[in-house]
């Protein structure tokens, strides 16, 4: 079987890049298609094939000004010798365009987010110039009718989450399959260290709401830690008081250390998975989440974790001052975590593309 992998865009090391990394262990022969490469941010043994958009821009963080023309870059991805592609999409990447035998399976992270679930706020909240805030919401309707045409191109559709299969149904009207996003578990660890502070991490996004988390420790003055990088970085740290830390980005080195030394971690944002929530786990430390999205499917109240109930920093910092670490096994912890291992998720996703490939043939 002749094999591709497509991925919207390797400018970032999130979830979803790492989701594409076991598929690419997975299927070491197939090359990688991807709208735009930065090989300082991603690199693969499989080969990687970047479209026009790549010579448009010097800055790969900043292509997202090249909006408009990503669907036109996708469609031009030349598949048409392969007999599966896999698609790893949470923008554009589903809307590739397939030979009639060929079997195209969307792994989808989710709907995009600036297209559906969080498009008023995408809007009010783009900095930029009158005229192009004005033209945008017209770009964006164009976008959002292409984006569910592309959805009718997948043969079939694999979930991320329960979370993302709803928002599959109901902005596609297409079913999915939910298959977990893998979590290299071996890497992480238990620890009899504790440092005595708490953690939050990922991409720095306003979406994210980790201005809640500093607002909370703002309040309570406790010590907390916060990883990662992103467009919210300078404004959170701005807002932040001496007894919050801004590590930026961490290397794979010295997170494991960084999880298993913390009280706990902290989820305010509603993931459509949330791997760092599993990695937490998987290093024995609690997670304190809100009760809603992924954090749904990976936590278990009182044994694993605690949920608060509202989106704000009060129910947070209520949390906060209720919780115990003492009432956690990290034990039991990191067994309930061990289920998301990356090698449960290969096993699952060829099981799953094995079948589908079979019944077409």
């Amino acid at each position: 079987m002749r094999i591709a992998l497509v991925h919207d865009h390797l400018t970032q090391k999130g979830g979803a890049e790492k989701v594409l990394e076991a598929m690419a262990e997975l299927y070491p022969e197939a090359p990688i298609f991807t709208l735009v490469h930065d090989p300082a941010t991603f690199q693969s043994a499989n080969k990687i094939h970047t479209s026009f958009l790549q010579k448009l821009t010097r800055n790969k963080n900043k292509f997202q000004w090249l909006l408009p023309l990503m669907p036109t870059a996708t469609e031009h991805h030349d598949l048409k010798d392969f007999d599966i592609v896999i698609s790893s999409s949470s923008i554009f990447a589903k809307g590739i365009i397939t030979q009639p035998n060929t079997l195209h399976i969307c792994y989808c992270h989710t709907p995009p987010r600036f297209l559906w679930l969080d498009y008023h706020s995408y809007v009010n909240e783009l900095k930029t110039n009158k005229l192009i805030k004005k033209i945008l919401p017209i770009v964006l309707t164009r976008l959002r009718q292409w984006d569910r045409l592309a959805a009718s191109r997948v043969n079939h559709f694999v979930a991320n989450s329960h979370e993302v299969q709803r928002r599959i149904a109901h902005f596609y009207n297409r079913p999915s399959e939910v298959i977990h996003p893998p979590v290299d578990t071996g890497k992480f660890h238990i620890s009899t260290k504790n440092d005595g502070y708490y953690l939050a991490g990922g991409r720095l996004v306003s979406y994210k709401r980790f201005d809640i988390i500093v607002t909370a420790f703002n309040r309570l003055n406790m010590k907390l830690k916060i990883f990662g990088t992103g467009p919210e970085f300078d404004k959170l740290r701005e807002m932040a008081k001496p007894n919050i830390e801004f590590l930026g980005q961490i290397s794979d080195k010295d997170k494991p250390n960084l999880y298993s030394h913390a009280l706990a971690f902290i989820n305010p944002q509603i993931e459509d998975f949330g791997i760092t929530v599993v990695e937490a786990m998987a290093s024995g430390r609690p997670v304190i989440a809100l009760r809603a999205g992924g954090a749904l499917e990976t936590i278990i109240e009182k044994q694993t974790g605690m949920f608060f109930d509202e989106q704000c920093w009060e129910d947070l910092a209520d949390a906060i001052l209720r919780f115990n670490p003492e009432n956690f096994d990290p034990q039991k912890i990191r067994e309930h975590a061990l289920q998301w291992d990356k090698e449960n998720f290969k096993q699952n996703l060829q099981k799953f593309i094995t079948e589908k490939y079979e019944c077409r043939h």
